[in-house]
């Protein structure tokens, strides 16, 4: 049987009223320079639950764009998916996001990005990422 890696997250960006379509707008943007179909390991718009652009009652402060996706063992090209998330991330308006890449051999890893100051602005480049591992161990 072939490894299944199973790769989800999603990245919330804080609302600012006065500024809000502004951000919402320039997010779908990146969202949707995303390809239908790309190179391995990859990272396209079908993965994402994009919002809707308008404004309602529904949404309180956060806007939480959420993603996933099965994988044969992408674990062995994750610097090369990571590489393309953070290329995405810098193109976007984001206050936290959070990736989950789960194993069948290494278990859970956890990713996350928390900006700095107010959110993170697009161009601004990514700084540092935290990894926290999980190992699950069935076998008796």
């Amino acid at each position: 049987m072939d490894q299944e890696s199973i790769v989800y997250g999603c990245i919330k960006d804080a609302t600012d009223f006065r500024v809000d379509g502004e951000r919402r707008q320039t997010n779908r943007e990146a969202m949707y320079q995303l390809p239908t179909v790309d190179e391995w390991p990859y990272l396209s718009r079908e993965m994402f639950a994009i919002p809707q652009l308008s404004i309602n009652n529904d949404n309180y402060q956060t806007e939480v764009i959420h993603f996933g996706a099965s994988y044969k063992a992408v674990e062995y090209e994750w610097n090369l998916w990571m590489k393309k998330f953070e290329e995405l991330l810098n193109s976007m308006y984001w206050v936290s996001a959070v990736v989950h890449l789960e194993t069948e051999l290494t278990g859970v890893h956890t990713f996350t990005w928390e900006s700095k100051n107010n959110g993170h602005e697009p161009g601004a480049g990514i700084h540092q990422v935290h990894c926290q591992w999980v190992q699950e161990n069935s076998l008796a």
